[in-house]
């Protein structure tokens, strides 16, 4: 078994697609011809997708993901996919020219990877890790998030 693709519900598929093809770097592949919903395929790597599943009914995406306080982006600490980058400070400076701000800073979480969480257009957590760095053992805690409000 193995996982082939992640799919999100997004409220306006062109400004989702431009997100992650200039903050992200991904590549928008076709897909079928039998979809008649709106909707976009992204490629990671050589066998992983994301597919962008574009709403029919307005406010659906809001309704099904209202989203998360800052300290819940963050760490993390809610449904998100996760992305391996070779270089972790080359995509958060990427990510950052594309007018996208992490959630919170770079941590290295104790297992060889460090990585941070941004949010796309619709409120998506996606983790952007980096994989093969040193453990030192003064890695943070990861603790439950002080939510605002």
């Amino acid at each position: 078994m193995r996982l082939d693709h992640g799919g999100l519900l997004v409220s306006d598929v062109d400004r989702a697609v431009r997100f992650y093809t200039s903050a992200l770097g991904l590549e928008q592949v076709p897909r079928p011809s039998t979809f008649d919903t709106p909707g976009a395929w992204l490629q990671v790597g050589e066998h992983h997708q994301i597919h962008l599943i574009g709403e029919t009914d307005e406010g659906r995406s809001r309704e099904m993901n209202p989203g998360y306080d800052p300290a819940e982006i963050a760490i993390g600490y809610g449904n998100h996919l996760a992305l391996v980058v070779d270089d972790l400070d080359a995509t958060v400076e990427r990510v950052r020219a594309a007018g996208v701000e992490p959630g919170g800073e770079i941590i290295a979480r104790g297992d060889g990877v460090r990585r941070t969480f941004v949010t796309d257009p619709d409120r998506n957590i996606i983790e952007i890790m980096e994989m093969g760095v040193a453990v030192t053992g003064s890695e943070p805690r990861l603790t439950p998030p002080r939510r605002d409000g």
